[in-house]
């Protein structure tokens, strides 16, 4: 196997909620490609789930970057502001903030219900932690990021734009992208990029706990959406190298303010998925 191309080494990015899922595959391709990256969670020992932010930091350095495990709680603000003061100590700059982190366990309790079957604190469950969390970490990594002219990537979905899973969830991801734009609005001027990703039907560690029926296929029934061969997903490097693409391009500022599906991405900067594969779910 060839060497990874280090085109982000000497850069400096941050992942949340990076021990397992698609912030685990972001991080792992941001090291492959040289970067030191900061990974967060609150993940110290490996649960119901696999995953740890050491073990994350630990297969970056495998991979050539620099991994740096911070245990960090997404609702204390306090915590976040010393997230990037350290980052700020150790490293004096900060290139990429890729706001990843969400209770999906949480949000997977709901999937297909109506409104009125949703209970209120699963509002709060997912706009605690992915939107407010998102806001929260670019307000203290702006400073930083400007001063690079770096880039925002807030973890989205095609939720914001058509029904899926519950209201609470459609409504969040609109949330998060209508943050992506304002954020933009706010950096014109400043040189740096915030962009939001969509990935598609990804194969994280919670869907890899879906047994195989009779016939060896992996499927995922989402109500009113429809049923899904998991084995045909994408894998969370995908979005990962849908991050790298952007951080190693010269004129993503293009794309500021905007949502992007990581399929387009890929097309348009020639990247594929690890099996060689461009999924869409769409």
């Amino acid at each position: 196997m060839s060497e990874i191309p280090k085109i982000l080494a000497g850069k400096v990015a941050v992942v949340t909620g990076a021990s397992r899922g698609i912030g685990k595959g972001i991080a792992l391709e941001l090291g492959a490609a040289g970067a030191t990256v900061y990974v967060t969670g609150r993940t110290v020992t490996a649960g119901h789930l696999p995953g740890t932010v050491a073990a994350t930091a630990a297969e970056i350095d495998a991979l050539g970057g620099h991994g740096v495990a911070v245990v960090c709680d997404h609702r204390d603000d306090a915590a976040v502001e010393k997230l990037f003061a350290q980052i700020r100590d150790e490293q004096g700059r900060l290139d990429v903030l890729v706001n990843n982190v969400y209770n999906s366990p949480a949000s997977a309790r709901w999937i297909g219900r109506k409104f009125w079957e949703v209970p209120p604190k699963a509002w709060d469950e997912g706009f605690d932690i992915g939107v407010r969390s998102h806001y929260v970490a670019a307000v203290f990594a702006a400073p930083l990021l400007i001063e690079s002219r770096g880039l925002i990537v807030n973890v989205s979905s095609p939720g914001a734009v058509r029904h899926m899973h519950n209201a609470v969830y459609g409504v969040g991801k609109t949330a998060v992208d209508r943050l992506t734009a304002d954020m933009a609005h706010d950096l014109e001027g400043t040189g740096t990029t915030a962009v939001s990703i969509w990935p598609g039907i990804v194969n994280t560690e919670l869907l890899q706990m879906v047994p195989a029926d009779a016939q060896g296929r992996r499927l995922v029934t989402l109500p009113g959406e429809g049923t899904f061969d998991l084995d045909q997903a994408e894998t969370p490097h995908f979005a990962g190298r849908a991050v790298t693409a952007l951080a190693a391009d010269p004129d993503r500022l293009a794309r500021t303010g905007k949502a992007w599906k990581v399929a387009d991405l890929a097309e348009a900067y020639g990247f594929t998925d690890i099996d060689g594969r461009v999924p869409r779910a769409d």
